[in-house]
Order: structure tokens, then C-alpha cells, then sequence
């Protein structure tokens, strides 16, 4: 470690309230006992307020208000850390070693008291999601630096579509959405800004160009518009008007389009501005799981098209349950 760090962990160390000798202090953190006193009269120097005491119970502690100094993490800021890295690395967050590293260091530097406390809250709390594939991390880690440096990258890509293509690109952002990760940014390829899901991500490796990103740019909102084009930002917009029980609209809104395309809400009615060509592709799909608890005001081309879908999935069932029925016939 350098200085630097080795005079923070003894603060940390000391933040503990625990009073620790010189010889702690260095079996501690795995340093030689005169670095230990070295750092100790560059902290004094600097002003921490760490009172010596020698003889036999003697030791290094801190002054009780220098524990609660700004810079300090109190309980419920402890407790949010340790709880939010759950949810991080439940999503494949990129630097999942970087941050289990980090939590140790502040469990490290906690009395008895608020380990244990902060144990408690971790085991309180889980986060059930699918496992997070491996593989992405270092592709992430390397798009997040492209991202922060204004760095080109050269990117392979599988469309599952077409055969893999080579192209460079500029990222902007990396993004989480749904379970899975995304990047946003200028495809030099096709000249324009492109999504791309990074487990589609063949090969990737740094590139001459550099890049500014374009200033207000949103990537979060590049990406949900281009994962469902004319929903949000159609040049036509179509007011939607629905009625349902409280709850059913609470569940609704929860939903990242009608969260977003929201104008006026009075509990059982709630008006929507969603892009007229997603009424008619991906918006009555999204409604269909609320049956009968949802009522449709307006528009009536909206009333059109669910009875439309409906009638096709009921056709599609009915198909599907003559078929068994042939199928049952012809094994009896």
C-alpha cells in the first residue's frame, strides 16, 4: 500500500473505537511496526486527533468526534452499501470484484457491533435473478473505460441474424434493462447511433479513433426507443384512456412504457401519450394479461385491434385444441 492508504485504513482501523497498539495496528494490516509509527507522526502532523497512551493498557485511539466526521460512513450508509452490492452483483455488475473488495474494506474496518449488524441486514435482504453469464464482465469493464476516456473500440458483432459483422464503434453508455446489457452508441459502420446487446458481442478490442459524446444525449431513452420504435417519441401521438381498479393500474404503471408515456392519473382512470404505430403493434399485447379489469375509453382503434388480437389468439387455442382432440381419437 502506499502511505496514503496505509494512514486511512489506521484511521479505519481506529475508527473502530477499539484502542490498538503499534504491533496491532502493523499485524493488522501486514506492515512492518516502523511504518506504523511513521504514519502515526504524519497523522498527528496533519491534525487527526489520535491520542497515545503508554504502558501496559496503552495504545492508539481516535477522539469520539472524529468517528463521526463526514467522510465517515454512519450505520443506515453502511447498511445501504453492503445491501445495494446485492443487487449489483446480482446484475453482472461489471466490477463485482472491485466491489466485494470494497465491502470488505468497510466490514474490515467495523467494531463487533456493526459487523454484526450489518450481517444481519445482508442476510435480510436477497435478490432472485437468473445467473449472470461470466463471459460479459471484461466486455463491459472495456466498454465502461471506452465510455469514460471517449475511446473507439473495434467491435464484432452477431446479430443472430446475419453473419458476424466487424465494425468500430463509439460507446456512449452501457445499460441494464430486463436482465440483460446493453450498449449505446455511434456505429462507425453504419453512421448513425446503434444499441447493441453485449452477450451478442463476438470480439472486442481498442481502436485509434477517439470520440466526444454528443452533449444531452440519453442513452436510456436511445435504447427504449429503438427496442420499440414510435412508441415514445412517434411524430403522431395518440392519447390512450383506460379504466381499472386501483391495483390493476399500479401493476400497469409498472410497466417501463406506460410508466414513461403517463399524463394524467385519478385513481381508476389514467390517460397515456403513446406513439399511434405501437397501438397497433406492441401495446395491445401488454394489455391483454389484464383481461376484463381493464376497460378501454378511447381510442376506439385501440378497442379494434385488442378485439382483433383476441379474436386470433381464440382461433389459435381452438386450432390447438382440435388437434388434441384428433390426436386423443387416434390412440383410443
Amino acid at each position: 500500500m502506499s502511505k496514503a492508504d496505509t494512514m486511512l485504513s489506521i484511521l479505519w482501523l481506529l475508527r473502530s473505537g477499539r484502542k490498538l497498539t503499534a504491533k496491532q495496528l502493523a499485524d493488522e494490516l501486514e506492515i512492518h511496526i516502523r511504518t506504523v509509527y511513521r504514519c502515526m507522526d504524519s497523522l498527528c502532523a496533519s491534525g487527526a486527533p489520535i491520542i497515545a497512551e503508554s504502558g501496559p493498557n496503552g495504545g492508539y485511539k481516535l477522539l469520539g468526534q472524529f468517528a463521526d466526521a463526514p467522510l465517515m460512513f454512519d450505520e443506515s450508509e453502511q447498511k445501504a452499501l453492503v445491501q445495494a452490492s446485492l443487487f449489483a452483483e446480482a446484475a453482472g455488475y461489471p466490477f463485482s470484484d472491485e466491489l466485494r473488495r470494497a465491502v470488505e474494506k468497510l466490514k474490515r474496518y467495523t467494531n463487533e457491533k456493526q459487523l454484526e449488524l450489518l450481517a444481519r441486514h445482508a442476510q435480510g435482504l436477497s435478490v432472485v435473478s437468473p445467473p449472470s453469464d461470466s463471459r460479459l464482465a471484461p466486455l463491459l469493464q472495456q466498454l465502461e473505460e471506452a465510455c469514460v476516456n471517449g475511446t473507439t473500440v473495434a467491435m464484432q458483432y452477431d446479430s443472430a441474424k446475419d453473419s458476424p459483422t466487424n465494425r468500430e464503434f463509439d460507446p456512449y453508455a452501457i445499460l441494464h434493462w430486463k436482465g440483460s446489457w446493453y450498449t449505446v452508441g455511434y456505429c462507425r459502420l453504419r453512421q448513425s447511433v446503434r444499441s447493441f446487446r453485449v452477450d451478442r458481442i463476438a470480439g472486442l478490442s481498442a481502436a485509434e479513433g477517439r470520440f466526444a459524446r454528443p452533449q444531452g444525449f440519453s442513452a436510456e431513452q436511445f435504447l427504449l426507443e429503438s427496442l420499440m420504435p414510435g412508441s415514445l417519441q412517434a411524430e403522431q401521438m395518440s392519447d390512450v384512456r383506460l379504466k381499472a381498479p386501483e391495483r390493476a393500474l399500479n401493476e400497469l404503471l409498472k410497466h417501463w412504457l406506460f410508466g414513461h408515456a403517463l399524463v394524467e392519473r385519478t385513481g381508476e382512470d389514467a390517460l397515456f401519450r403513446i406513439g399511434a404505430s405501437a397501438l397497433q403493434t406492441y401495446v395491445p399485447y401488454f394489455l391483454l394479461p389484464y383481461g376484463k379489469a381493464l376497460t378501454i375509453i378511447e381510442p376506439p382503434s385501440l378497442i379494434a385491434r385488442m378485439a382483433e388480437v383476441s379474436a386470433s389468439l381464440a382461433e389459435h387455442y381452438e386450432r390447438m385444441r382440435a388437434g388434441a382432440s384428433i390426436r386423443k381419437d387416434e390412440t383410443t
